[in-house]
């Protein structure tokens, strides 16, 4: 991406692709580009070895900018053309995310799989239609939450973990500034029954990292709270989040999500990610490493009992799960991700909001 301040069209690619299947094995489809992660999804797919066979948007802008980047896409007439092809197994989307479980639903009623921009739900209703569509049809409903998945410091953190790097983890910690970009954003964006609030939107994110770097399978929430401290032009919009979870390990969880990500930082944002644990703590530089010369990221620091390290993870990390949806999707299996930590993430972040509008209505 040319434009590091551009976190709407942020699409990261890998320097050596290392596809999972073999070429024409895995087709799938790409629809409904509202949000610019839609590029980062599409790309993901496409280095793990899939072909993105059809391309469709109402928007014909949208739809020839999405050709231009990948020539050999065919532009289907419509959403049917594309779910009426028995040789798509998944279609990938970032609709406006209020739409996105209508996409999705339709996705699995056609028999293929779908991979959505987060948020994937904006309502516990949408939600559990959806829980409900997967256990009838036996597709899956997957999420990109890109913070973790396409960031090779935030997939890295993980695999530590897994490995016992600081011992059991006992809190986890993240701050996730964001640029604003006014004039970039669709009309949605400052509408929150569109959105879903910002807890529901940037903190499913968070929440999902949550649940991955402690192991646990749900939280209960502490504190929620939401304000519009600088955008009083958009009512509805919230620039600024925060939640605290009691995960059911025991493990203690805040994130704090904001849109005040300053002029002078070189990227769209600066998310930090702090992981205490019973031998060690790690901290997250996924973005940027500050005031380094060039500009450096994917940076872990590990601190343990035999001593201090830093992990440069640019480039030699890579983005594994990509390849892993394929497999899952041919496979049915679910190394990627579990169907339930999937919605387990959403779940929690919608639970979060409601709790946030609470509060706040009561101020």
């Amino acid at each position: 991406m040319s434009n590091l301040r551009d976190g709407m069209n942020w699409a990261p690619k890998v320097e050596k692709p290392t596809p999972v299947v073999q070429p024409g094995q895995f087709a799938f489809a790409s629809a409904f580009f509202e949000h610019g992660h839609i590029y980062g999804q599409t790309n993901g797919l496409i280095e793990a070895g899939g072909q993105c066979k059809w391309a469709w948007d109402p928007d014909p802008v949208k739809l020839e900018k999405f050709r231009q980047t990948y020539p050999g896409v065919r532009v289907a007439r419509s959403y049917a053309e594309i779910l009426n092809d028995p040789e798509v197994r998944l279609v990938t989307a970032a609709a406006i995310p209020c739409d996105r479980p209508d996409v999705g639903y339709a996705c699995l009623r056609a028999d293929k799989d779908y991979f959505t921009d987060k948020p994937p739900f904006t309502t516990l209703a949408q939600l559990e239609q959806a829980r409900q569509l997967v256990r009838e049809t036996g597709k899956k409903y997957m999420c990109d939450y890109s913070e973790r998945l396409h960031t090779e410091a935030g997939w890295q953190a993980g695999e530590m973990l897994r490995e016992g790097a600081i011992g059991r983890v006992l809190q986890v910690l993240i701050l996730a500034p964001h640029n604003l970009g006014r004039g970039g954003r669709p009309p949605w964006f400052w509408q929150k029954e569109k959105f879903g609030g910002i807890l529901t939107d940037i903190g499913s994110h968070q929440i999902e990292q949550f649940l991955t770097y402690t192991g646990a399978t749900d939280g209960t929430i502490n504190f929620a709270r939401v304000d519009n401290f600088a955008n009083p032009d958009a009512p509805t919009f919230e620039d600024f989040g925060e939640v605290s979870f009691t995960m059911n390990n025991g493990a203690s969880c805040y994130c704090r999500l904001d849109w005040f990500n300053p002029k002078g930082l070189r990227t769209w944002g600066d998310g930090r990610t702090f992981i205490l644990g019973t031998d060690g703590y790690i901290e997250v530089r996924k973005y940027i490493e500050i005031t380094s010369e060039p500009m450096e990221s994917q940076v872990l620091y590990w601190v343990d009992h035999t001593g201090e390290k830093r992990v440069p993870c640019q480039g030699k990390i890579g983005f594994p799960f990509y390849g892993r949806l394929i497999l899952d999707c041919l496979e049915r299996t679910e190394r990627a991700m579990t169907q339930e930590h999937c919605f387990k993430a959403a779940e929690l972040s919608v639970l979060a909001q409601a709790a946030a509008d609470r509060a706040r209505a009561q101020r």
